[in-house]
């Protein structure tokens, strides 16, 4: 079961609430002298005070995305780039998961970067005749706080994709969540000189589905999708990398001047933030699609107005969407999904033979 999965994080709920139930119905029915009965007694009001703190820890661990797996949070899968233990640099095993996903803990022969990684492949992948075809890819990226699971437990994934198919209203892809920030330290998707976050996202993970998976070769048929600072990191990685990703679909999108809290140092910032790329990518072969809502301070309109004014004359395609009402959630989100995903359709090559 994984540790970050919906489901563990039912059965301790119920394991709560049976230890409570135990100690109510047991409380006045222990056999044996005084001591026994008192020292019982406090054995089932600790089981009850475990299991309410495992499930407060696997909520908080959910939402700000500590750990990603068993072997993260036990130290047996490595860190890092300073790991000294943990899977082979290069090399991965999928296993099953929740909602038809299939889940690794993997790390980076660039970046020596490890994170959790979660692949779904739509129904079309498995379909009579299909074994010869090759799907776009469309990489999920979370937000900060977060964890990959929020696109499946928050984020109505891959449910609402499928539902789209179904429509004809989009592409089946194969949705590809990684870690946006693996070892727990968020850099906005940028190379630091301690951690390589953007050749992590860019290049190892793009590395280790092409060889797992039968996708459609880069750029024209992979895309990503990202909320909040994984929104950010959707507009700025097709820029920087080009000869990788085709197009970008953010939603909700952090400042994209860059944030002085994720990176301190001011030219690094800049040259890493989408605003500063978009004046900077001469000819570059890249669709870019920016959302959010008239009621959201944390993304506010006027910066994709900005963003659009940076990118003319360019060639970057860009397309803007501003809903009249919503919050920074996957409630406001997931109600852009037919936009967002209907021009990564256009956008990306449709599923071919070989």
């Amino acid at each position: 079961m994984e540790l970050t999965s919906t489901s563990f994080l039912v059965t301790l709920i119920a394991a709560t609430a049976a230890a409570m139930l135990l100690a109510l119905l047991c409380w006045n029915r222990v056999p044996g002298p005084g001591a026994v009965r008192w020292a019982v007694r406090v054995v089932m009001l600790g089981l009850c005070q475990l299991t309410a703190v495992c499930v407060v820890a696997a909520w908080t661990n959910a939402g700000f995305g500590l750990y990603a797996s068993w072997d993260d949070l036990l130290g047996t899968g490595g860190r890092g780039a300073s790991a000294m233990t943990g899977p082979p640099v290069g090399r991965a095993r999928f296993t099953p998961g929740a909602n038809g996903t299939r889940s690794t803990y993997f790390r980076g022969s660039h970046s020596k970067l490890a994170g959790q990684v979660i692949v779904w492949t739509p129904p079309e992948y498995d379909a009579p005749g299909a074994d010869r075809t090759r799907f776009p890819v469309l990489v999920l990226l979370h937000g900060y706080p977060g964890s990959p699971g929020s696109w499946f437990d928050l984020g109505s994934m891959p449910d609402a994709l499928e539902q789209l198919v179904r429509l004809g209203a989009v592409r089946p892809f194969v949705l590809v969540v990684p870690e946006i920030y693996p070892g727990g330290v968020n850099t906005d998707c940028s190379d630091t000189p301690s951690r390589k976050v953007a050749t992590w996202l860019a290049r190892d993970v793009p590395e280790l589905v092409a060889r797992n998976f039968r996708t459609l070769p880069e750029p024209e048929g992979w895309g990503l999708m990202g909320v909040s600072t994984g929104a950010f990191c959707a507009v700025k990685l097709p820029l920087q990398y080009p000869g990788v990703f085709r197009a970008g679909a953010a939603l909700d999108p952090d400042p994209l001047t860059g944030d002085p809290k994720v990176l301190a140092d001011p030219v690094l910032r800049e040259r890493n933030s989408p605003m500063w790329l978009a004046g900077h990518a001469k000819g570059a072969d890249v669709g870019l699609f920016l959302a959010t809502s008239a009621q959201d301070k944390d993304s506010p309109p006027r910066q994709l107005a900005d963003f659009t004014r940076a990118a003319r004359g360019t060639g970057i395609r860009v397309k803007t969407l501003v809903r009249p009402s919503g919050g920074h959630n996957f409630q406001t989100w997931s109600g852009m999904y037919p936009d967002a995903l209907g021009w990564l359709s256009t956008e990306l090559s449709a599923p071919a033979g070989r």
